[in-house]
């Protein structure tokens, strides 16, 4: 099956953003008798759900036979040669208490690579995305990541962990060292967000663990190709199952990995 990219990442863009649209339609509408918990601070609503299902019969739609890595398990993924990786709504909590970023995330892999990735921020009206081979834009104009290349020249992004606090500790003493020597720290609540931000060079940085593939798929794609670099605590490539990671521009990348890794790997 021969695809081509630019093409399908325009379809699925349109898709994410009539998703878009009903996500931000039903913020009104729910109440918290709507609210699931999966965990004291990890939440579900049916509007996670609802855009879920949207998602994934929108996608079959453009590649009939692929698998799906879904963070609601609306779909699940068999191996596929091609198997989308979504996050319907990336920043739940924030989305349900009425504050901005919230996110859809949707990412296409080709085998263990990925080659196309849409982040839609909805507040914002925000679209990010990029393929293989391709720049990475922002509403259809070329973004990258920033030059700084030292700590004092950056802002920081991070996120809280909500459920594995093995690491807290480390975490504190890491967000000490960045408080006190970069232009300051920022916690968002959408990981999906930070990426692109990061790839449109709002930050010159982005760590965090206990993520999920689908939080980060899309985002590292987009970042990649404005010239962003990624990798694990440790330096690997085990960023994208691995639950961790460190994300840079390309020239402050060896400091800010030599900071996290001091602190967290």
């Amino acid at each position: 099956m021969e695809i081509n990219l630019e093409n399908l990442c325009t379809l699925v863009q349109h898709l994410a953003r009539e998703v878009g649209r009903f996500i931000y339609e039903e913020r009104l509408k729910f109440t918290s008798k709507d609210i699931i918990h999966k965990g004291k601070a990890d939440m579900v609503t049916y509007v996670d759900k609802t855009a879920e299902t949207r998602i994934v019969d929108g996608l079959r739609e453009l590649i009939p036979d692929s698998g799906f890595i879904a963070e609601e398990g609306t779909a699940h993924d068999n191996g596929e040669r091609y198997r989308w990786v979504i996050d319907p709504l990336d920043g739940t909590t924030n989305y349900i208490h009425g504050i901005s970023p919230f996110a859809v995330s949707i990412a296409l892999m080709q085998d263990q690579e990925i080659i196309l990735g849409v982040i839609y921020e909805i507040n914002l009206n925000e679209m990010f995305y990029a393929w293989k081979g391709s720049k990475a834009y922002m509403n259809g104009k070329e973004i990258s990541v920033s030059k700084a290349s030292a700590t004092a020249d950056s802002l920081i992004a991070t996120g809280f962990p909500y459920y594995d606090f093995s690491k807290l500790n480390r975490y504190m003493e890491a967000m000490s060292f960045f408080m006190r020597n970069s232009h300051g720290m920022r916690r968002l609540g959408s990981a999906a967000a930070d990426l692109a931000y990061v790839a449109a060079g709002r930050f010159e940085g982005f760590y965090e663990h206990a993520l999920h593939s689908w939080d980060v798929a899309a985002g590292i794609i987009i970042l990649k190709q404005a010239g962003g670099r990624v990798c694990d605590f440790n330096g690997g490539d085990n960023y994208l199952f691995g639950g961790e990671m460190i994300a840079c521009n390309a020239n402050y990348f060896d400091e800010f990995y030599s900071i996290v890794h001091q602190h967290l790997a």
